[in-house]
C-alpha cells in the first residue's frame, strides 16, 4: 500500500492528500491518455538529500507529452521546483516521486477535444521495488506470453499511462505463475524489456542491452551504461534472443523503481553461476553515486534540504 503523506501538488498548489481528487468522467480514466514519470530521491552520505537526475526525468515527461500531443500547462523549471516543494512539504529526505499529467473531464469520446490538461506530483516512501532480498539474491523471471508494443501500435518512447496495460497483463501472469517478473519480447521475437525495467546481460566479458527499438529510453539504463564504461567494461547495444539470456554469464534489470536487480533464473534456467559479480559491482558503484559518494557524477544529483 502507498503510505499516505500530507500533501500532493495539484495544478499549481499543494492540497491535502485526501483532497487530491478528480471526477469519475476524467477523460484519462476512460481512455488512458496521460504521461508520467517515476523518480527517486536519496538520502546522501553527508546527511543531505538529492533527487537523482531530476532534470532528465522532467525533460522526458515533457517529451512524452509532446509525443501524444498533450500541452502541459507548466514549464519544465516549474515542475522541477514543484517536485522539490512537494518533497519538502511532506518532509521527505528520500522517497519516490510520481509526476502525472492527464486529460481532465469535459468532452467524452475518444477525441479529448479541449479538455483541460491537469498535473499532479505525489511523493511517498518506497523501498526496493522488487524487494530488498531481490537486490541481494536476484529474482526468478519468466518470458511473458505478451509481446512488448510494436512501435507503430503504441508510442514506445513515451512513458504513456495506457501503454502500461501491457505491463499489467504481463506482470500478473508472471506473479500468478510463481515468478517475480516477466521478460517481454518484441514483435520480432527479440528481448525487449520487462514490465517496468530495462535489461542487461553479461556474456563473454561484454555487457549487452537492448537497443532503443521497442523499449523506453531508460534514465537508469543510460546511467548504468555510462558508469559501466567508466569502470572499464565494454557495453554494446545489440539485439539478443531469450536463449542468449539463458546462456549469459549474468543478467540484470534496471529502472528507477527496481534500481539494479540481478536475475538468477529465466524460464527455470539458472543464469550463469549465480554470483552476480558484474551486477554486484555496478550495483555497489551505482549506490555510491546516488548516495553522493562519487564526485564525478555530482551533476546527476539535484540537492535539496528538508
Amino acid at each position: 500500500m502507498v503510505q499516505k503523506m500530507e500533501s500532493i501538488w495539484f495544478d499549481g498548489r499543494l492540497v491535502p492528500w485526501d483532497e487530491a481528487n478528480v471526477h469519475v468522467l476524467t477523460h484519462s480514466l476512460h481512455y488512458g491518455l496521460g504521461v508520467f514519470e517515476g523518480i527517486r530521491s536519496y538520502r546522501l552520505k553527508d546527511g543531505g538529500s538529492s533527487v537523482f537526475r531530476l532534470k532528465e526525468h522532467v525533460e522526458r515527461l515533457f517529451q512524452s507529452a509532446h509525443i501524444v500531443q498533450m500541452e502541459i500547462p507548466f514549464n519544465e523549471d516549474e515542475i522541477v521546483d514543484a517536485i522539490v516543494e512537494t518533497l519538502k512539504a511532506n518532509k521527505m529526505p528520500e522517497g519516490y516521486i510520481r509526476p502525472l499529467a492527464f486529460v481532465g473531464a469535459g468532452a467524452m469520446g475518444v477525441h479529448p477535444g479541449t479538455n483541460p490538461i491537469q498535473t499532479i506530483i505525489a511523493t511517498w516512501p518506497w523501498g526496493a521495488y522488487l524487494g530488498e532480498e531481490a537486490l541481494e539474491n536476484g529474482i526468478r523471471v519468466r518470458t511473458s506470453s505478451f509481446n512488448r508494443h510494436h512501435v507503430n501500435v503504441m508510442m514506445t518512447k513515451g512513458k504513456v499511462c495506457g501503454n502500461y496495460v501491457n505491463s499489467v497483463l504481463a506482470k500478473r501472469e508472471a506473479v500468478a505463475d510463481g515468478y517475480d517478473e516477466g521478460l517481454m519480447l518484441d514483435t520480432a521475437g527479440y528481448v525487449s524489456e520487462a514490465t517496468g525495467e530495462n535489461i542487461f546481460i553479461v556474456r563473454k566479458g561484454v555487457i549487452k542491452t537492448t537497443p532503443l527499438t521497442s523499449i523506453l529510453e531508460g534514465i537508469t539504463r543510460a546511467s548504468l551504461m555510462e558508469l559501466a564504461e567508466d569502470l572499464g567494461y565494454k557495453v554494446v547495444e545489440q539485439q539478443f534472443s531469450r536463449d542468449e539470456v539463458y546462456t549469459a554469464d549474468e543478467a540484470f534489470f534496471c529502472g528507477t523503481a527496481a534500481e539494479l536487480t540481478p536475475i538468477r533464473e529465466l524460464d527455470r534456467r539458472r543464469i550463469g553461476k549465480g554470483d552476480f559479480k558484474v551486477a554486484k559491482h555496478l550495483q555497489a558503484e551505482f549506490f555510491k553515486v546516488v548516495g553522493g559518494e562519487n564526485p564525478k557524477y555530482e551533476h546527476w544529483l539535484h540537492r535539496y534540504e528538508v
